[in-house]
C-alpha cells in the first residue's frame, strides 16, 4: 500500500524532450496520474532535458540519425538524470526506445496506444497514389524511406529532418510536395485539421512502438511503480511484446528499416512484420496469429522466419 504521494512541496518529477510532441505526452501522463490520485497539477513537475538527437536536429538538420548514433540518442540524456535521482519517471515515445534498458531502469508503464498509422501529408496530392513520377518526397525515417522507394521507386526521396512543426515549414516552403508522419503525434497535438490521409497498414506497416508511451522507472522505486501501475494499459504492453521481441530478434536500430504491427482481437493476436534493403531494392514480410500470450514467442518466430527468406547477407550493409 502506498503511504506517500506527491504534492507542491515535493512533486513528481517527470523527464521529458523538449518537443512540442514529448511536451504533450509528458503531461497526457501528468494528467492520467492526476486524474488517478486526485491529485493538483502542481503536485508533478516536467523537467526538460536535451538529448543529443536535440542538439543533432539543431547543428545538422539534413544529417541522417543513422550517420551519427542509433536510438540511444532520444534516451541517453533522460536515463542519466533518472539513474541519478534529477527525476522520478521517464516519459518516452517507445518507437524511438532500444529494446533494453540500462541496468537499474525498468519499462513497465504504457499508456493506451494512440492511432499506430503514418499520415501522408501533401498540399497538392490527394495520397501516395497520386503523386507523379519523379516528386519529391520528404522523410528522415530510414524505415519510411526504404518503403516508399520499395513502391515507389520513381519517386525521389530527400531527408527531411525535425520536429513535426519544423517538417510541416519545410513542407509549406516546398522543399519537398510530400511527407509522412505520425497519426499518433497529430492527434496528440490537437492537429487533426492539417490536410492528411491515414495509411492502411496493408500499404506502409508502421514503425515497431508506433503511436505508444511508455514509462520508465528505477527498478528500486516501489513507490513510483505503486503509481505507474494505476495508469498503465495491458492491451499496449501485450501489443509491444511482441512488436520489441520481433525488433530485438532482428536486432533492430536505426540504421535498420523495420517496420511491425501487432493488432489485438480479444485473446488473440496478429503480428505482421517487414525488414527492407534501405534502397527499397528488397522486402521481406509476413505474419503469424495466435494466442496474445504468445506474443513474445510470435515475433522471435517471424523475426526467424523472415531472416531465413532474406538470407544471411541481407543485413551486410549495416555498419
Amino acid at each position: 500500500m502506498m503511504t506517500l504521494l506527491p504534492s507542491p512541496a515535493a512533486p513528481l518529477k517527470i523527464g521529458t524532450r523538449g518537443s512540442p510532441l514529448a511536451l504533450a505526452q509528458a503531461h497526457e501522463t501528468r494528467d492520467r496520474l492526476a486524474a488517478a490520485f486526485d491529485l493538483p497539477q502542481d503536485a508533478f513537475e516536467i523537467v526538460v532535458i536535451k538529448t543529443t538527437g536535440d542538439d543533432r536536429a539543431m547543428i545538422a538538420a539534413d544529417r541522417p540519425l543513422k550517420e551519427i548514433g542509433n536510438k540511444g540518442l532520444f534516451t541517453k540524456e533522460i536515463e542519466e538524470q533518472l539513474l541519478s535521482g534529477g527525476i522520478d519517471i521517464a516519459v518516452h515515445s517507445m518507437k524511438d526506445m532500444p529494446t533494453e534498458q540500462p541496468e537499474g531502469l525498468v519499462l513497465d508503464c504504457y499508456l493506451p496506444r494512440e492511432d499506430e498509422r503514418d499520415a501522408f501529408i501533401s498540399p497538392g496530392h490527394a495520397g501516395l497514389a497520386a503523386l507523379p513520377e519523379g516528386t519529391v518526397v520528404g522523410t528522415s525515417s530510414l524505415r519510411r524511406r526504404a518503403q516508399l522507394l520499395n513502391r515507389r521507386p520513381d519517386l525521389q526521396v530527400v531527408e527531411f529532418r525535425g520536429n513535426v512543426q519544423t517538417r510541416l515549414k519545410k513542407l509549406e516552403d516546398g522543399v519537398a510536395a510530400a511527407t509522412f508522419l505520425a497519426m499518433a503525434g497529430l492527434r496528440r497535438m490537437d492537429m487533426t485539421d492539417i490536410p492528411m490521409t491515414a495509411m492502411s497498414p496493408d500499404d506502409m506497416l508502421p514503425a515497431i512502438a508506433q503511436g505508444a508511451i511508455g514509462i520508465e522507472r528505477r527498478s528500486d522505486d516501489s513507490r513510483t511503480g505503486d503509481m505507474l501501475a494505476a495508469i498503465h494499459d495491458t492491451d499496449t504492453a501485450t501489443r509491444l511484446a511482441a512488436e520489441r521481441t520481433f525488433l530485438a530478434a532482428l536486432d533492430g536500430s536505426c540504421e535498420t528499416p523495420i517496420a511491425g504491427l501487432a493488432e489485438l482481437d480479444g485473446d488473440r493476436l496478429r503480428l505482421r512484420g517487414e525488414i527492407l534493403a534501405p534502397d527499397g531494392s528488397a522486402s521481406h514480410a509476413g505474419e503469424l496469429s495466435g494466442p496474445a500470450a504468445d506474443g513474445p514467442a510470435m515475433g522471435r518466430a517471424l523475426a526467424e522466419e523472415l531472416l531465413a527468406r532474406a538470407g544471411p547477407d541481407f543485413f551486410a550493409w549495416r555498419g
